[in-house]
This record gives C-alpha cells, sequence and structure tokens, in this order.
C-alpha cells in the first residue's frame, strides 16, 4: 500500500491530481482526501491549486525534502523486506562443534544452498557453554547444544550422541568386545574438553569413579593423532566418528552408554531471522520425517 507521503510527491512529480489518480489507479477524490488528511495532521496549507496548476505552498516548500527523504527510505525498506521474504543475500549465523559441523549439518546446508543460492552461512564452533553466550548476546542465530544446558533458550530435539571408547589398536582393552568406564579410568586417559558441561566428566562422577586425565584437548582430530601416537585412550562421540577411517585405532561400546541429546536452541523464534527460521524449520521437518 502506497503512503500518504508518497502520494503528495508524486501529486508534485506530475503537477497534477488527476495524473497522479490516474498512474495509482486511484479516484481523484481520493487523492485530494489523503492531501488534505496530510495537511490536517500537520496542521498547514502544503499546496495550493489554481488555473496555473499546483504549486507548493511556502510550507510546503519547507517540508516536500523531507517527505521525499520518506519515501525513499519506504523504497529501501520495501526492497529489503522483498529480499529477506525472498532469503535474498541472507546471513545464517550457527554455534555448532565439531562432530555437528562434520557429520549432521553439511547435508542440511547443501539442500538449502540449492533453494537459496544467495544465502550465506557463517559456523562458529565451540563449546556449548560459548555457544550458549553466543545465542544469549546475539553473536549467532542458532546453536547446537547438549538438551541439559539449554537454560532458558527455545530448542528443537534433533538426534542422541553416544560415547565410544577410542584406543590403539594394539591397547589391550582393544582386546575386549566392551569396555567399562572403571576400565578406562585405569588407563592414560584424554579428555575431550566441552567446556564447563562435560559428559565424560558426567558419565564418571554418576559411576561414582574418579579418573585421572593426562591431556585436556578441544579438537577431536587431535585426540585421534594422540591416541595413534599411544598417548592415550579417549571417549568421543558416535557422531563424530562415524565415517572416519581410523586406521591404528579400535572402537568399543562403553557399557554404561553414556549419551547425550543434542538440539538446536535459539534465543527467541520472534525475532529470530527470517533466514534463519527457514532453516531450522527445513532441520525440523526432516528430524520428523
Amino acid at each position: 500500500m502506497i503512503s500518504k507521503y508518497a502520494i503528495f510527491c508524486l501529486v508534485i512529480e506530475l503537477g497534477s491530481f488527476t495524473k497522479a489518480a490516474q498512474q495509482l489507479n486511484y479516484s481523484q477524490s481520493a487523492i485530494s482526501q489523503t492531501i488534505k488528511n496530510l495537511e490536517k495532521e500537520i496542521g498547514t496549507c502544503l499546496l495550493t491549486r489554481g488555473h496555473e496548476g499546483i504549486h507548493l505552498t511556502k510550507d510546503g516548500q519547507a517540508l516536500y525534502p523531507y517527505f521525499q527523504q520518506i519515501v525513499q527510505s519506504e523504497k529501501q525498506l520495501t526492497k529489503k523486506i522483498e529480499e529477506l521474504q525472498g532469503l535474498n543475500k541472507a546471513e545464517i549465523r550457527i554455534g555448532i562443534f565439531t562432530s555437528a559441523s562434520r557429520n549432521f549439518i553439511l547435508p542440511f546446508i547443501k539442500d538449502f544452498k540449492a533453494k537459496h543460492p544467495t544465502v550465506n552461512f557463517v559456523l562458529k564452533q565451540g563449546d556449548y557453554t560459548s555457544i550458549h553466550q553466543w545465542l544469549d548476546t546475539g553473536q549467532v542465530d542458532l546453536g547446537f547444544t547438549h538438551i541439559d544446558y539449554v537454560g532458558k533458550l527455545q530448542s528443537q530435539v534433533l538426534y542422541q550422541d553416544c560415547l565410544y571408547a577410542v584406543l590403539p589398536s594394539k591397547h589391550p582393552l582393544a582386546k575386549q568386545d566392551e569396555v567399562s568406564l572403571d576400565d578406562l579410568a585405569k588407563t592414560e586417559l584424554i579428555l575431550l574438553d566441552e567446556g564447563e558441561n562435560s559428559l565424560t566428566r558426567a558419565a564418571f562422577e554418576t559411576a561414582n569413579i574418579t579418573p585421572t586425565f593426562a591431556y585436556e584437548i578441544y579438537d577431536d582430530y587431535t585426540i585421534l593423532e594422540m591416541i595413534r601416537q599411544d598417548l592415550g585412550v579417549s571417549l568421543l562421540y558416535e557422531n563424530f566418528l562415524d565415517g572416519l577411517t581410523l586406521q591404528d585405532l579400535t572402537i568399543r561400546h562403553i557399557a554404561e552408554k553414556p549419551f547425550r541429546t543434542i538440539v538446536l536452541a535459539w534465543k527467541n523464534w520472534q525475532t529470530l531471522p527470517l533466514a534463519a527460521q527457514e532453516f531450522a524449520k527445513t532441520i525440523s521437518s526432516k528430524i520428523k520425517d
């Protein structure tokens, strides 16, 4: 719907109520009434009509440049809304950890980009604590996190991710079909750094076992190489390990079956950018399928 300011400016540009009405497919009386209402709202006469056409009054001349600025801003706003509705050149910022970025989100990004090729994705890697902070402060739109640490964030459950023991192939525990947390606590352990909310630490605490961690490393791939170098064993997530070439390494189930429930979280759906909403809906619909 065209604004009163745009109608006023068009009348001045065309120099005629009749021409403005024809261009807008309005009645001449509707155009006249719009101008009268604008003058009433402002409290002054903006233009005069005579035999020589339409002329701006002194007040009209003073206000006309401002009306033009408003009209220009309205055009820019309309263009931006159209871009957002078409997801044109939108940016989706996501807080994520390694296993989700490697084995979960990539197919969704690929499909979404096929439909909306100008959308740009920014993946920011971190742990549960930092991702929660990024969501809370608006540094990311969406975030992958553990269901137990969602807090006041809104979220959608995605999948469960089990911890597995990863050992050098020549390690004594590699001969067993399954290992326990007690078995692992007696080895040199490399802890995957998940921030303040470590599932590995929680699993040992639940089992009333106090392990000694020889190393605490943030990067999963570094941990794999350390295990290959016989520097210890570790507990890593199924979603990270799936599809990897694990030469010289052995994967074993853990008897206690520790797992995490991964969710996609956001701060407020109502204020979430349209592109992020559409991407979250895409993930949610395919998860339900």
